[in-house]
């Protein structure tokens, strides 16, 4: 079983093509199907067999009330996504001490059901890593979710997306380095670059790399353990981002919920 923090902070402004569905409203609550975005993801979570705490960050007080049906520990937003994730996982290393890995979840994948997390969740514990990152392949992507916008990595091997359900060491949070590193490089494409090393990003541009020998470069910059998960489930990737994609939500949720 592992323990699950939602990052579900962020609020599209006016510059935002999502703006006029939120209109100042957190992202997390837009709604869709019917039901705010981040019920469909709490609910998927609640139900999967995998997971035990949940704790929910970036929203008031008042926006948690409103969302209180479900059993979470929720904490403040803490101004961008990379403080969220870390508060998220310092609060539940302070509640629940023994918790070594959990999952990261965004709140703007509602298609996930609980079938998907136990799958991810068991993905995770068959192959440990410090950070296990998940990713879905254009075929499938497009199968799943036909006609969706996204940005791909073309690999020599396989093109894919990065989904949104990550498991992560909770003790990373104390890898202040890291951070600090992670936190540099959002706020500049030249230092993201750096953090990858421009000898990488050439072979990822060439497709000269395979995902494995991707995955192994990547761990060795950052001087941790990755992975990267090779998800069967598009609804790991399929994030809310603009409006095509609300299209495609209203219309996969509108579906699921009339064939039970």
């Amino acid at each position: 079983m592992m323990d699950a923090v939602v990052i579900s902070g962020g609020r599209p402004g006016p510059e935002d093509p999502l703006y006029p569905f939120t209109l100042g409203k957190p992202k997390a609550l837009l709604e869709i199907g019917g039901r705010p975005m981040l019920d469909w993801v709490l609910e998927a979570l609640s139900e999967a067999e995998s997971v035990g705490r949940i704790f929910v960050i970036g929203l008031t007080e008042e926006e948690a009330r409103a969302q209180s049906k479900w059993a979470a520990t929720w904490l403040p937003d803490q101004g961008s996504m990379i403080a969220n994730i870390r508060e998220g996982l310092a609060a539940l290393r302070r509640e629940h001490p023994g918790s070594e890995r959990a999952l990261l979840v965004s709140a703007d994948i509602p298609a996930i059901t609980p079938d998907v997390v136990d799958w991810r969740v068991e993905a995770a514990q068959a192959a440990p890593a410090d950070i296990d990152y998940s990713i879905v392949s254009r075929a499938t992507m497009e199968a799943r979710f036909p006609g969706v916008q996204r940005s791909y990595v073309r690999l020599r091997d396989v093109e894919v997306c990065g989904g949104d359900i990550n498991v992560i060491r909770t003790d990373l949070v104390e890898n202040q380095a890291l951070w600090e590193r992670l936190i540099a490089a959002r706020k500049s494409a030249r230092r993201q670059a750096a953090l990858l090393g421009l000898d990488l990003l050439l072979l990822l541009l060439t497709r000269r790399m395979s995902l494995a020998e991707a995955e192994r470069r990547a761990s060795a910059r950052l001087g941790l353990h990755g992975h990267a998960t090779l998800s069967p489930y598009a609804e790991v990737a399929m994030d809310l981002d603009k409006p095509a994609h609300l299209t495609i939500l209203e219309d996969h949720l509108s579906a699921r919920t009339r064939h039970g």
